[in-house]
């Protein structure tokens, strides 16, 4: 999935921002040779000159720690290669957001110990069935929750109260021990098929829930520890902002932000969902094959997305790997998809209009694919003279960016 929808939960598209529809704005740039004239362009009213967003964070430091985070949490096909339907990613900025993935009475404790930040990420060997949001009782599925506290000794009392709370939830839940990871708290109640765990590492607590088919402890605990091993190699490579530095992130160091195109650029603040760089694990968190999106991410050099106000930004290694990025994100739009002519005006752009069989309701019924150099634009609307000119100026602000 290359964010189609048009609202929803953890990795969904956030509703899309109308620019106006009348008229043919005047385009800033200048002509370069071997490429069009961007100034001929029909941008509507959408600003396409060279931008840049106030890097200040404001009191909004804790969403881009949390959006960083997106890189120090395992996916599930790096436990398990069949576990490859990605069920979405989070930040989770607070302690009644981190609770959506912890047992309620969780959340005195994470205040207390003073969470700093957290991401969660969950997969599954099959997909979720329509208009579900939880596996069904024969998949095997994981959820990764990595929070982050003031220090270690916060994140180790942390870890033993959420234990406590957890088992103490219910009077049948029983502990259970690991032998490849001795020092993690580990839960379950006989006869479900499920385990809990808890592991302190550093000024990190990782939480696991893990599904399996049937209850066989044994086996459950397994999961635990291929999942707490690739968790922590995951952690390893993930270098933390230091706690007094987290306010004086940069909202969008490398301009990332600036070349999507929106229809307002007043107003912009770090949000998971509508204002955000990520790197590769978000993409592959959300997709339906994550091996899949993964060798795609690799074939086509990809380094970065940025996501603003329903439209994002890809950039590559280099230009080669641009329609190659394409071409996956068109192989990955789904069966509701239907190919349909792109603007003629705008090279390399290839579209996408929804069919009988997609939910109006929830996609957008036409997606538009730019690359430009080392950068794939990708936008979306239900007007067709909009996605024209969205199209047009996603191209135009590429070009008068760089």
């Amino acid at each position: 999935m290359v964010r189609i929808t048009r609202c929803g939960a953890v990795t969904a598209l956030v509703a899309l921002l109308v620019a106006g529809l009348s008229g043919c704005g005047s385009v800033a740039g200048t002509a370069v040779p071997g490429e069009i004239d961007v100034r001929t362009l029909d941008v509507g009213d959408f600003p396409v000159d060279r931008f840049s967003y106030p890097q200040e964070a404001g009191e909004h430091g804790v969403e881009l720690e949390g959006i960083r985070m997106s890189e120090a949490v395992v996916t599930s096909s790096q436990v398990d290669p069949s576990l490859k339907f990605g069920r979405g990613s989070k930040v989770l900025p607070d302690p009644a957001t981190a609770v959506d993935f912890l047992a309620n009475v969780s959340e005195p404790i994470l205040e207390n110990r003073r969470m700093v930040v957290g991401y969660a990420a969950s997969g599954a060997d099959r997909d979720d069935p329509a208009g579900q949001s939880r596996p069904t009782p024969d998949a095997t599925a994981i959820t990764v929750v990595a929070m982050r506290f003031p220090d270690t000794r916060a994140a180790a009392k942390a870890a033993e109260e959420l234990e406590a709370a957890d088992i103490g939830v219910s009077p049948d839940n029983r502990k259970l021990e690991s032998a490849q990871h001795p020092e993690a708290l580990l839960h379950w109640r006989p006869g479900i098929a499920n385990i809990g765990a808890f592991l302190a590492h550093e000024e990190f607590v990782i939480s696991l829930f893990v599904q399996r088919p049937a209850a066989d402890s044994a086996d459950l605990v397994s999961w635990v520890d291929r999942t707490l091993t690739a968790q922590l190699d995951q952690l390893a490579r993930f270098e933390p902002t230091p706690t007094a530095d987290i306010a004086d992130l940069a909202v969008d160091p490398e301009n990332l932000l600036a070349r999507v195109v929106v229809a307002d650029r007043e107003g912009h603040e770090p949000d998971p969902d509508q204002f955000a760089v990520y790197g590769r694990n978000y993409l592959i968190n959300s997709a339906g094959d994550q091996p899949a999106r993964a060798r795609l991410l690799d074939e086509s050099g990809f380094e970065r997305t940025a996501y603003a106000a329903g439209s994002s930004v890809a950039r590559v290694r280099d230009p080669a790997g641009a329609p190659i990025l394409v071409n996956g994100f068109i192989e990955s739009a789904g069966p509701a998809y239907d190919p349909m002519p792109a603007p003629e005006d705008v090279p390399g752009v290839k579209c996408l209009e929804l069919n009988s069989s997609g939910d109006p309701e929830r996609q957008y019924r036409y997606r538009c694919f730019v690359p430009y150099k080392r950068y794939v634009g990708v936008v979306s609307s239900d007007d067709e003279t909009e996605i024209r000119q969205k199209t047009a100026a996603q191209y135009a602000l590429l070009a008068n960016s760089l």
